[in-house]
């Protein structure tokens, strides 16, 4: 990925694994013990955080920030301005089975700007929308829709949010008018 805003170079942690065939984006940073594979595509401006591993094909874009303890797998796509809290879940296996010849991968999508919650867990094939907020702790096993927030186990609407995260409102079914200009 190229540099467009004279960032600094990539830096790895020397315990980090960045394999052969990554592509890393400048002034991005990836600290200890990450392992980013060899077709995993990592935008510009990101920090990777200690023990994060990043699939092989996932693709992350630019200033994503992935807290420590993450597992993004096959099937993942993480668009521009992405925060994924600590210890968050990606799943790709709606059956797993440790033997399944038949294993396909279900893909997720979280858009631009969107705020994973520490330990939320996401259960493939849903797509976040643009600057929804999950809450910590969140089971999300349905799309959250662009600017939701959505918190529990399974994960439900709570209200709606702003690009910077503040709530703005806490009626469910109306979202604000003139939200995404927010």
């Amino acid at each position: 990925m190229t540099d467009t805003n004279n960032r600094p170079p990539v830096f790895v942690h020397p315990s980090a694994d960045v394999e052969s065939g990554a592509q890393v984006g400048d002034g991005t940073k990836v600290w200890h013990l990450a392992h980013i594979r060899s077709t995993a595509m990592v935008g510009a401006g990101c920090v990777i955080g200690r023990n994060v591993y990043v699939d092989a094909g996932v693709t992350v874009g630019d200033l994503v920030k992935i807290q420590n303890n993450v597992s993004v797998y096959q099937g993942v796509t993480i668009e521009d301005e992405v925060f994924v809290g600590p210890c968050a879940v990606f799943t790709n296996d709606f059956r797993p089975r440790a033997q399944n010849p038949d294993w396909t991968i279900t893909p997720t999508l979280v858009r631009r700007g969107a705020s994973i919650g520490a330990n939320a867990t996401l259960v493939c094939g849903i797509e976040v929308g643009e600057y929804a907020m999950i809450a910590a702790g969140s089971v999300v096993t349905k799309d959250v829709e662009p600017y939701q927030l959505v918190a529990g186990n399974p994960a439900r609407p709570r209200g709606w949010v702003d690009a910077k995260g503040e709530v703005i409102s806490r009626d469910v079914d109306n979202p604000p008018p003139g939200l995404a200009e927010g």
